[in-house]
This record gives C-alpha cells, structure tokens and sequence, in this order.
C-alpha cells in the first residue's frame, strides 16, 4: 500500500485557500503535495510609520488576511504572506520602474541584507502568524550585470528587485544564511510545521 503524504493527510477535510497571486508560492505549496485554492482580495501594502523592520512584514501578511474573514467558512484554512527585503534600515519594496530596480540591485551589491517573510494562516477560529529571516549576500553586481538583468528578466512583481531563483541568483549570490524558499517567498518547512501543529 502506497504511503501518504503527511500533511495531506493531515488536511483532509480542510480546503486550503491561498490569498496571494504570486505563482511561485502556489508551487512552493504544490510541491508539498497540497491541493490549493487561490482568492484574491487586493490589499494595498501599506504599514504604519512605527512599524519597521522584521514588524512590516507579519503586519502586511495579517493586513492581506482582513478581508476573508467575513466569507471565510468551518474547515477553511487562508493562508497570506508578505515579504521584505531589509537593507540598512529600509524596506527595500517591489521597483516602481527600471530606474528604480537598478538603484535597488546597485545599493544591494556586495552587500548583505535580510529577507524577511511572514505567513499568515486564518480560519474562523484561529489565527496564527509565523514569520523567517534569511540573510543573503550577492557579488559585486556590475552596471552590466544589473542592466541584463531588469531588461531580461521580471523584477518588477518582487521585493528587492530581484528572484533568487533566476538569473541573478544562479550567477550572482555568494552567500545565504538561513531558508532558500523564503527568499523565493514562502518558508516551506515553517508552513509544512506550522499546518501540521495547528490542525489536529
């Protein structure tokens, strides 16, 4: 007889729905072996003054949860997640334009800087905010490289400029400290924990 996963079985019963449009945290969850329904209520990321740091993003994450709990139903489990990349006291935000991406990727060169990436995870009765921080260092990132890059590639839906997992991150990351996905958007083995210790 065929094992099971794990978690899955551990949901069974349970529609997980995921409350972000970013493709790479439906396949980060598919690759755990789980079925996901995505919903999307646009929230603007906006936060605070006071909150700063690794604060912005667990605030982003439970702002992005607000509005399903009003149609959330028994048996439903919302995930939402936000990501910062933080740099020499600032929250280096998804580039508004090229101009911008490449001011992110030049200030980031060399460099280290924190990714920081929180989950939140809603039901009806219950909600629960986990969050991860990865430090991540690149090479010198040259004009040449930069430019290739934010002309090639899609930096412009990700915080910091950049994916770790295209071009960039294959050819220009030194060093990382901490969990991969996180900086690709969802700490897996936190969410894998985190499900199976609050369904029971």
């Amino acid at each position: 007889m065929a094992e099971e996963n794990p978690l899955k079985k551990q949901l069974e019963g349970y529609t997980l729905i995921l409350g972000s449009g970013s493709p790479r945290r439906k396949k980060l969850l598919e690759a755990l072996g789980l079925n996901v329904e995505v919903k999307l209520h646009p929230v603007a990321e906006v936060y605070p003054k006071q909150v700063q740091g690794k604060a912005i993003a667990p605030y982003l994450a439970r702002a992005k949860a607000a509005p399903f709990t009003t149609t959330l139903q028994p048996r439903e489990i919302v995930l939402t997640a936000d990501t910062v990349v933080w740099h020499n006291g600032t929250s280096l935000a998804k580039p508004a334009d090229k101009k911008e991406a490449f001011a992110m990727l030049r200030t980031l060169s060399g460099n280290w800087h924190e990714v920081i990436t929180a989950v939140c995870f809603t039901t009806t009765t219950f909600q629960k905010t986990v969050s991860e921080t990865t430090q991540v260092r690149f090479a010198h990132l040259s004009d040449e490289v930069i430019n290739y890059y934010i002309h090639t590639y899609s930096p412009f839906d990700k915080a910091g400029s950049y994916g770790i997992q295209e071009w960039i991150g294959l050819t220009q990351l030194e060093e990382i400290r901490g969990s991969y996905t996180n900086v690709v958007g969802l700490p897996t083995r936190l969410v894998y924990h985190t499900l199976m210790n609050m369904v029971v």
